[in-house]
């Protein structure tokens, strides 16, 4: 728990936002949440409880919410970005001089195209005087919120910034660990969402553990090897915000992700499945970007390029497969030999 009592405002009120947001005021910092919804935000505040994200999950009544963006953001040092991808550049562009000299925080974890952008470098462009960080690992929002025991990780070359969230957000059920490597941590929270539809159609076609570990461990080095060719550091995908954060996305029926892959596995539509979701499953908009991108990196990708011709290209499913099994058979640890020839700066 916090002795300084550094104000926060947390902008956005899905699963994410309510659970960042909730998890401050239970450490006794002063924190606003900020949602659009009027009538939301009203139920919340009356009731402690916001019950279409997190219902059953009584929120701690010192939380305040807002629907007043510039009000929210007036007198607070650190803001936790928590906006849908779509809408996170209007929301930038509405807030990026009143954000100048504030700690900015993206937990949002999307790819914007044109330009490949991450999120936080959305932030830079748009609030050009803020502070930058990010937030991402193993962190189910519903796990989080319960109080189960939680790690995630802070990331951004401002070493001061990273310490500021860890006194605030750290506490006995999250452990918040610090990293420089921004854009990997970045990078690691948006690809696996791509995973995680993989392994909810294998789930939902009744495919066996072998399987699903074989695609768990194949997407982690199809992820990192996309991620250092785009300049990542490898190691960062050994931690909480790589194979961490992919185990979970992959594993977990709570995942967004896995969810519209196990609809798809049963046979619904690409929108069907993602209407039944009734919420943001990023996964689907990163595929389509990550695909043109490793194409044009000409970085070899065989998982995404099978997903994208299942869900986009109408390929049949058992024509992807045997693609995908019969391809060349190469080295099961790729970086292994990068790790011991070539140093690495910032370990």
């Amino acid at each position: 728990m916090t002795d300084q009592k550094v104000p926060v405002a947390v902008l956005g009120g899905g699963s994410f936002g309510t659970t960042l947001a909730n998890l401050l005021a239970c450490n006794g910092v002063p924190v606003t949440l900020w949602l659009r919804d009027q009538q939301v935000a009203d139920a919340i505040s009356r009731e402690h409880e916001n019950s279409r994200y997190l219902p059953g999950i009584k929120l701690d009544e010192r939380l305040r919410v807002s629907t007043d963006l510039m009000a929210t953001l007036a007198n607070v040092e650190l803001v936790f970005l928590a906006i849908p991808s779509s809408a996170f550049r209007t929301v930038l562009q509405q807030i990026g001089p009143a954000l100048a000299g504030k700690g900015v925080i993206s937990t949002t974890k999307g790819i914007e195209q044109p330009g490949f952008l991450m999120m936080s470098d959305i932030v830079e462009q748009e609030a050009p005087d803020a502070r930058v960080a990010v937030l991402s690992g193993p962190n189910l929002a519903k796990e989080m919120a319960a109080g189960a025991l939680t790690a995630t990780v802070v990331a951004s070359d401002d070493e001061a910034l990273c310490r500021e969230v860890q006194e605030v957000l750290g506490s006995r059920s999250l452990r918040v660990y610090a990293s420089q490597d921004r854009y990997g941590v970045e990078l690691g929270g948006a690809l696996k969402n791509v995973y995680a539809i993989i392994s909810g159609m294998a789930a939902s076609m009744g495919m066996g553990e072998n399987t699903r570990s074989m695609l768990i461990t194949r997407a982690l080095a199809e992820m990192t090897r996309f991620a250092v060719h785009m300049g990542a550091n490898p190691l960062t995908f050994l931690g909480l915000a790589g194979v961490g954060d992919l185990i979970v996305t992959c594993m977990s029926p709570q995942s967004r992700n896995y969810q519209v892959g196990h609809a798809l596995g049963q046979g619904l539509s690409l929108e069907e499945s993602v209407a039944r979701l009734g919420q943001v499953a990023e996964g689907v908009n990163t595929l389509k970007v990550l695909k043109q991108k490793a194409d044009e990196e000409g970085v070899y990708m065989p998982l995404v390029s099978g997903l994208h011709a299942i869900l986009f290209e109408q390929q049949p499913l058992p024509q992807v497969i045997g693609k995908l099994m019969s391809a060349e058979q190469k080295h099961d640890v790729e970086f292994a030999a990068f790790m011991a020839c070539t140093p690495l700066e910032g370990v």
